[in-house]
């Protein structure tokens, strides 16, 4: 699958939240999400800007387990890029198998999540320890779609929230690592 997204900075969660009230947003769920990223032993994914992560997601209602992997960015605007996940049972004996095939456990970043809908956009307010607010904008297509139509409906669904600048590419995981050496 193509996953096409957008991540924006917020000023707050409660002026956002009034703004999809106002576009009749419908709150699909809240989520803890814990997750731990991995770096290959073949390739630097710093440098081929992929991802591999193991994912905790916790409810009221459930408890999840995945493993997700993500390919290169597709383009200069947005975070669009593949996007391979599957469900696991038990994350310890996946991060040892990592770890026997020489994965390194880079660092774990958790983050609260508030999911929105809006026709086929998935909205989420995300609350990160150590990082300011902020929102993706995300919309899922099958692999090789073209995902130019529906990245300018994200730009636009943004300008209708009233965001038109802040955006970032960096995933949380970079954002954490360079402020950690901006702190150094």
């Amino acid at each position: 699958m193509i996953e096409v997204e957008v991540k924006a900075r917020i000023e707050s969660f409660e002026s956002m939240k009034e703004k999809l009230d106002n576009l009749n947003a419908e709150k699909v769920k809240t989520e803890y999400q814990e997750d731990r990223y991995f770096n290959s032993p073949v390739v630097n994914f710093v440098e081929t800007d992929e991802a591999l992560r193991i994912r905790k997601t916790k409810s009221e209602d459930y408890e999840n387990l995945f493993i997700t992997y993500k390919g290169p960015k597709l383009d200069s605007k947005s975070k669009t890029r593949e996007e391979v996940e599957m469900k696991i049972e038990d994350e310890n004996k996946c991060s040892k198998i990592f770890k026997n095939l020489g994965f390194k456990e880079v660092r774990t970043v958790i983050k609260n999540r508030d999911y929105y809908k809006i026709d086929n956009f998935e909205i989420s307010l995300d609350d990160i320890e150590g990082l300011d607010p902020y929102m993706e904008i995300e919309v899922v297509l099958e692999d090789n779609s073209d995902y130019t139509k529906a990245q300018e409906n994200i730009f636009k669904m943004f300008e209708k929230l009233g965001i038109t600048e802040g955006f970032e590419r960096t995933s949380y995981l970079e954002l954490l690592e360079n402020k950690d050496k901006i702190c150094e």
